[in-house]
């Protein structure tokens, strides 16, 4: 009988050690978890020898749309205070810091976007050192086993700036997106012939590590219905492309390879139903009629 009270005893200490020694590795004195978010997965370069995950909380984000409707906004001071600013793909800030902001936290990319980087590498992985790259792609672009064309020109990227800080999205956490996307739409992404945004990744990465998060430049989804609507560059940096509303209609009828931008935003306003999200800029409530 003594025997078991002993070894009770010790298991006690052991566990009580072991929820001791949990709390002091997985977190710091700002709340950050340095073991960070499972499906986001540092590449690693002569500083970083080992895959790490994401670590990164933020209390108030701002998500910044690539869309036309942030030309002559103004609203870059904005954008600029809060706590971290999310961007998409290579979507610059020189030259549109008063409607965009200068800041830049994190840059969630596509896999098709990673040229676009390269052209200016200087400016993405110097000028921009501090930033976190989250990459998304298909598993054929991704895949770790030297065959992953994408992959592969992320390793050296991050061998050329060892300090970058560069990861890629699992192969799990894009089927996680996956079955988002079908638990709120009721649609298999993939037989719908349909590829999720980089908004989408995005969307998602904001509502795992933001306390609230208010989205710049995105209408919703209703938006390009109405007749008398205001026609916008499908990006704020670029002149000759569709305008916004005319690519959208391009994606959402594609039977293959289009992304169903209006079907995602309608999937953001009931996220915004719930309190989250804001959309600031401009300004809608989810509470309005689809």
């Amino acid at each position: 009988m003594k025997y078991l009270k002993i070894r009770w005893l010790c298991l006690l200490i052991f566990t009580l050690f072991l929820v001791l020694w949990y709390s002091h590795v997985t977190r710091t004195g700002d709340g950050v978890v340095d073991l960070g978010l499972r499906g986001y997965e540092r590449i690693p370069s002569s500083e970083t020898s080992d895959f790490r995950y994401l670590a990164l909380h933020c209390g108030r984000c701002a998500v910044v749309s690539s869309s036309g409707h942030m030309r002559g906004s103004g609203r870059g001071i904005e954008i600029d205070g809060h706590d971290c600013v999310i961007r998409m793909n290579a979507a610059p800030t020189w030259g549109f810091q008063g409607d965009v902001g200068n800041r830049t936290s994190v840059r969630v990319v596509s896999h098709t976007s990673v040229p676009h980087l390269l052209r200016h590498e200087d400016v993405f992985f110097r000028h921009e050192a501090d930033t976190l790259y989250v990459v998304w792609g298909p598993e054929r672009n991704m895949r770790q086993d030297g065959k992953g064309r994408v992959f592969n020109t992320l390793v050296k990227l991050t061998r050329k700036y060892p300090h970058a800080h560069i990861y890629t999205v699992s192969r799990e956490k894009v089927l996680y997106c996956d079955r988002v996307f079908q638990d709120e739409t009721g649609k298999n992404r993939m037989k719908s012939g349909a590829f999720l945004s980089t908004g989408f990744f995005t969307m998602i990465l904001a509502m795992e590590v933001c306390d609230s998060i208010d989205v710049y430049g995105m209408m919703d989804g209703s938006y390009c219905s109405v007749a008398n609507h205001t026609s916008v560059p499908y990006h704020y940096y670029e002149n000759y492309r569709l305008d916004e509303c005319g690519m959208y209609r391009v994606h959402e009828r594609a039977k293959r390879g289009g992304h169903r931008f209006v079907t995602e935003k309608s999937i953001y306003k009931r996220w915004a139903s719930q309190g989250k999200l804001r959309f600031p800029y401009p300004t809608w409530s989810p509470l309005q009629q689809a």
